[in-house]
């Protein structure tokens, strides 16, 4: 059986805020450590039928690029909702979503360029 292994290392200030986080991965193509802004894990508690979320992001991590970040996690999702269980009406929802917040984002970011 093949075994793979995922780490995360996150490096806090005083108040526990993230200020830098790295990954790396046996099946990562980059040699060594990788460094990220923000990251979003969410595993299935089988035990307690619920959802555990691990979500954290730098300081450095922009506000525009964070929406942007959680319309790409949102549309992924949709693509594990046709993979995992072939709810293709789900997936819909869920793409019909990101479609009108990508919008708004898109007009989000020509707002503050004419500023």
């Amino acid at each position: 059986m093949k075994k793979s292994d995922i780490n995360f290392s996150v490096e806090l200030d005083k108040e526990n805020v993230p200020e830098k986080i790295y990954w790396d991965a046996t099946d990562n193509p980059n040699e060594g450590l990788s460094d990220t802004r923000a990251i979003a894990i969410a595993l299935w508690d089988h035990y307690h039928n619920s959802t555990l979320k691990i979500d954290l992001w730098t300081k450095e991590m922009e506000v525009i690029d964070m929406k942007r970040f959680l319309i790409e996690i949102m549309s992924g999702i949709a693509d594990t909702a046709v993979n995992a269980t072939g709810d293709q009406q789900m997936a819909n929802d869920i793409e019909k979503t990101c479609r009108v917040l990508s919008k708004r984002l898109e007009e989000e970011i020509k707002q503050q360029q004419n500023q």
